[in-house]
């Protein structure tokens, strides 16, 4: 079922989650641990995140450099077959636009209608740790607007093939919105303007970047409003989990912390004590976006369902 056809059909906020495929070497079981405590929640769908594979390049004796890879992760396409087929639920994958060409991402939309799978998440993807700059594919897409037009061009029955018929698929395309800006825009209308061409390019719903602030976006969804973005906006939500995460998560993802929120971090002194306050703080965040109609509320769990489970007890 496709992720809008849940929206319409709802008479309250959803819940939904995405989870990180296992690193190289766990088996499927760790995805199970991670998703069997939300399943009391009733998820509507599941997210499954891609990473790209990375590489170093070791010299040999011969001088010559011998590329290794260092991270690989399953594959995801296998990885939402299981989850549909274990939890009757849908499963959404990411697609990204980093190393791949345009007829592998093409093969992996045909093994994905195959299984079943009605939705997609139509993303550009990180640059590896060894690109300064995102580098696409010599063959592939440089933005995410791009990988949905090909998504649209095959759910019409157009293909790379184009000497051989093959059904047209019927995939609902997600893509993702950031209430504080990607990262790389030049500002916040820069990066609006380009959600814009992702939607009118056929992306049917949005999941947001998470944020710890409710007004960023509220602010945010009034601002799509008023450029005439009119799909769904889906609020992402992360707990914090560790002293770590203090520090890691407004570096990594470009975000800011409330000074309410800011404060108490402070006065942590162990991980128990910033996961305390991440879970309250989730709670806070849920019953507020809840209380306001969003039609979901999808959590970023990094495959550990703990905090998750706390606040959803509270909301669902």
């Amino acid at each position: 079922m496709k992720v809008t056809d849940h929206i319409k059909g709802a008479k309250s906020t959803l819940f939904s989650f995405e989870i990180l495929p296992p690193l190289k070497g766990k088996s499927i079981q760790s995805i199970y641990d991670g998703i069997d405590p939300l399943m009391e929640f009733k998820p509507k769908f599941v997210n499954v995140t891609y990473h790209r594979e990375e590489f170093i390049y070791k010299e040999r004796e011969n001088g010559l450099l011998e590329k290794i890879a260092i991270r690989k992760r399953p594959g995801t396409v296998g990885i939402c077959a299981a989850i549909m087929n274990r939890y009757d639920v849908d499963a959404v994958p990411h697609l990204i636009c980093g190393g791949f060409s345009k007829e592998e991402t093409e093969n992996a939309l045909i093994d994905l209608q195959f299984l079943g799978i009605d939705n997609v998440l139509a993303l550009r993807g990180d640059s590896i740790k060894t690109e300064s700059n995102f580098r696409p594919h010599k063959y592939g897409h440089q933005f995410a607007q791009q990988l949905i037009e090909q998504v649209v061009e095959m759910n019409s029955g157009t293909y790379l093939m184009d000497d051989i018929q093959l059904e047209p698929t019927d995939f609902c395309i997600g893509a993702a919105g950031y209430p504080e800006k990607h990262f790389e825009a030049m500002n916040l209308n820069f990066d609006l303007e380009n959600l814009k061409k992702k939607v009118d390019a056929g992306a049917e719903y949005v999941v947001t970047q998470m944020f710890f602030d409710n007004q960023k976006y509220f602010d945010f969804v009034k601002a799509c409003r008023a450029i005439g973005i009119t799909v769904p906006i889906i609020p992402g939500l992360k707990p914090i989990k560790s002293m770590n995460h203090i520090s890691f998560l407004p570096k990594f993802f470009h975000i800011d912390y409330p000074e309410a929120l800011s404060k108490e971090l402070l006065k942590c002194k162990s991980n128990a004590d910033v996961a305390q306050v991440g879970i309250e703080w989730g709670i806070q965040q849920s019953k507020e976006l809840n209380a306001a109609g969003v039609p979901c509320i999808h959590y970023y769990t990094m495959s550990n369902s703990v905090s998750v489970k706390a606040i959803a007890k509270e909301i669902f």
